[in-house]
């Protein structure tokens, strides 16, 4: 579901961006209003497991993989906007440092996983759980929310690659950048997440009832918060990354120009001549080591680099509070 650079125009790319600045805008505001200090940390511990559950691709019909996202997840345990700032870290720590989803793309794959997929299913979940009142209804809920937010997602993807031929056409009448209009990018994308949300849909519903066991004050302000069971959960998802090896193949809409080539005969201009980035470890692989050891790494590393980058960002903003109410007792 990542969106490489050069399959979106930059006049798409920017478009989206201008929808997306007021978004992080908002969802800065309202974190800082909504979430408390307590709970800062675990936006971290968020953006980490969604960077890890991202790592686990799994195989679907057509020779291509996917991955769930764990966004709705985070929008039920901290709230839409929270799960927003959370997955947006972690899409760009994906881009910089792995190479997974485009730089030029960034804002676009935010707004189909940090932005649509967690507002939809938190919706869908809140709906759900007033609806059911069981013991289990929570957990339905929560298993829904996760199903419908990923295939939300899917489906703006597929727009965004779908629109490309449509509107970005040379003289020749070849498509520019994606060649796939709606009629194939829709089912394309749709489809295999049909599958894809059941794992979405479980692993929140899953993850929702380890933490209301093992560290219910994730969940409720009032109750305590075992930070062993959360990093304990991420050491365990670094363990089992590599198992995200296993299927082979690349996820549809993210081929190289190498292998559009080979799918299509082809390679359209924007595609084989556009934007270039060379990030650290491209595809969480580190030169000299083999795929395992690599992909165990660049886990590691993924991880320790959001952790010390909330860790910095809830220092500031415990500086600031300090400095105003300073301020306000010499006043």
């Amino acid at each position: 579901m990542h969106i490489p650079d050069n399959y979106l125009s930059p006049s798409t790319c920017a478009a989206v961006g201008v929808v997306m600045l007021p978004v992080w805008s908002r969802a800065v505001k309202k974190v800082k209003e909504e979430v408390s200090r307590k709970k800062m940390p675990i936006l971290g511990v968020c953006a980490a497991f969604s960077f890890l559950i991202m790592m686990f691709n799994v195989p679907v019909p057509g020779g291509t993989t996917a991955h769930a996202t764990g966004a709705v997840l985070i929008a039920i345990l901290l709230g839409p906007y929270a799960a927003t700032i959370s997955v947006t870290i972690a899409l760009l720590i994906q881009a910089l440092f792995f190479g997974d989803g485009g730089i030029l793309a960034f804002a676009a794959n935010c707004f189909n996983i940090a932005f649509a997929m967690p507002f939809t299913g938190y919706f869908v979940y809140k709906l759900v759980k007033k609806k059911m009142k069981s013991n289990n209804g929570e957990y339905i809920a929560a298993f829904l929310g996760g199903y419908a937010g990923i295939l939300v997602a899917a489906f703006f993807t597929a727009l965004m690659f779908g629109i490309q031929p449509i509107l970005f056409k040379d003289s020749t009448g070849a498509p520019i950048y994606c060649p796939y209009g709606l009629n194939v990018a829709i089912p394309a994308m749709i489809l295999p997440h049909l599958l894809i949300g059941l794992l979405e849909g479980a692993i929140t519903a899953g993850v929702y009832g380890y933490l209301k066991k093992m560290s219910p004050g994730v969940i409720y302000e009032d109750r305590s918060t075992n930070n062993k069971s959360l990093y304990g959960l991420l050491i365990g998802m670094i363990v089992l990354c590599p198992l995200g090896l296993l299927a082979t193949g690349t996820a549809w809409g993210e081929w190289g120009a190498d292998e559009i080539k080979e799918v299509i005969g082809y390679a359209p201009k924007g595609i084989e001549n556009g934007f270039s980035f060379n990030s650290i470890m491209p595809d969480y692989s580190v030169n000299g080591s083999n795929e395992v050891i690599g992909y165990i790494v660049s886990a590691i590393a993924g991880v320790a680099i959001i952790l010390i980058l909330f860790k910095i960002m809830g220092s500031a903003r415990k500086r600031k509070v300090s400095a105003n109410s300073d301020a306000k007792d010499v006043s």
